[in-house]
């Protein structure tokens, strides 16, 4: 499979389809699609800009990150498409008409909202393509018109986090009609959308009254991606040189949960720039989150989402590798962790008593050492058990992190003495 050849679309599909299936039902189980489709996006780096959750497709290793960027682009569409749709599949039949039915509005809808991707559905020779073709060819469009890649990861994040504006967008615009009417609104919310970004990283940097040289560079790389007419960016480098109250920011009434988590965590990397947050800017966030209609416990389940999802993939975050800054980030995440499982301390207990095997492979732990892959099965089922807590049923936890002597710690103290 390689997104670099033509066809890599159709691969993609048939060797996804027992997972693009099980999206479906992840449908008919969750409370919320937005919450389903958080939990498929976050971990894969898409809503970061860093394309790292390929999920062990076929040859992946040999991919550039344009292809994994693709790959991930082409998953996050299909995901939204299927997490909204509003009624069960019942058959294969049915299923493959609504993929084809997908294809033909990522087609539609790329054409129709970004026109600077606009590609005809007719070969030179008149031949009509087909939705598969098409919607290939835009996403290909799509990333090699937007996407830069760099060791930097700020500089990639935000030149490649604004796709996650694509997918918001493309979750609306599926269940309207597509007439010029409802195209110019979703242009201009676009538009709109991306200005709203641009305020949401002025306010964050101004949090702590003074612009560091990073986050004066994220704007730069900001405002290369946007696509926004010469008036919006000269707007936009006033705003950022002269700062903006939040009440000033008026960012979209759309009440949607999963568009408010992306700003939130905008703002939460803004921040990170300089490796340092400080009082006044959690402060900041504390203030967003209120503005933003969440409590600080969501604000803690973003902190911890980023925490892990950079811990998770440390060895491919090369800007990030600092030995000093990985311990900090380590222990702030331990700590989370260990409040929240200490919350839940009933729950968790409740939890171990009830699995079987993992009650089976205490009792061996306390008779004897445990082989390898026994201490390897032991991590995996206490990892199912902490994502029972309610904070870690959307947040994707990092399990290569979570080693058994990380979890020893994660744990509330004399939590195996309750348990036995």
């Amino acid at each position: 499979m390689n997104p670099g050849e033509t066809g890599w679309l159709k691969e993609y599909l048939d060797f996804r389809k027992e997972l693009l299936k099980d999206i479906t039902e992840e449908r008919k189980h969750s409370s919320h699609p937005e919450h389903s489709l958080y939990s498929i996006i976050q971990p894969s780096g898409l809503m970061y800009g860093q394309p790292v959750g390929t999920y062990d497709l076929p040859n992946s290793d040999f991919w550039n990150e344009k292809d994994r960027m693709k790959i991930l682009l082409a998953e996050s569409l299909i995901s939204s498409s299927l997490l909204f749709y509003d009624r069960p599949i019942q058959t294969p039949d049915e299923f493959s008409r609504v993929i084809i039915k997908t294809l033909e509005n990522i087609g539609n809808f790329y054409n129709n909202i970004f026109p600077e991707l606009a590609t005809p559905s007719k070969t030179l020779f008149g031949k009509r393509k087909t939705p598969l073709e098409l919607a290939e060819k835009i996403l290909d469009k799509r990333i090699d018109r937007t996407t830069e890649f760099d060791t930097n990861f700020w500089v990639q994040f935000f030149h490649n986090s604004l796709l996650f504006l694509d997918i918001f967008i493309f979750g609306q615009w599926i269940h309207t009609n597509a007439d010029r009417i409802v195209s110019d609104f979703f242009k201009y919310e676009r538009e709109e959308l991306r200005f709203s970004v641009i305020k949401i990283i002025a306010c964050a940097a101004h949090s702590n009254s003074r612009i560091e040289p990073e986050e004066r560079r994220l704007l730069e790389f900001f405002l290369q991606s946007t696509d926004l007419p010469y008036d919006k960016k000269r707007e936009a480098k006033k705003i950022f040189d002269e700062g903006i109250n939040l009440e000033e920011i008026n960012l979209p009434t759309n009440n949607s949960w999963i568009l408010k988590k992306y700003f939130l965590e905008i703002a939460i990397l803004t921040i990170w720039a300089d490796k340092l947050v400080e009082e006044s800017e959690m402060g900041f966030l504390k203030n967003l989150c209120r503005y933003l209609g969440f409590s600080e416990d969501d604000l803690e389940n973003s902190l911890l989402a980023i925490e892990g999802f950079v811990l998770e993939y440390w060895d491919k975050l090369n800007y990030l590798q600092n030995k000093q800054d990985y311990n900090q980030l380590k222990d702030q995440f331990i700590e989370r962790m260990s409040k929240a499982a200490g919350a839940h301390k009933n729950r968790l207990v409740k939890e171990v008593q009830e699995n079987e095997e993992l009650m089976d492979l205490l009792k061996r732990a306390r008779a004897y050492e445990l082989t390898e892959e026994e201490k390897e099965r032991m991590q995996e089922l206490l990892i199912i058990v902490i994502k029972t807590i309610p904070t870690f049923v959307i947040i994707s936890l990092p399990q290569r992190f979570l080693t058994l002597p990380i979890l020893m710690k994660i744990l509330p103290a004399n939590f195996f003495a309750e348990v036995a």
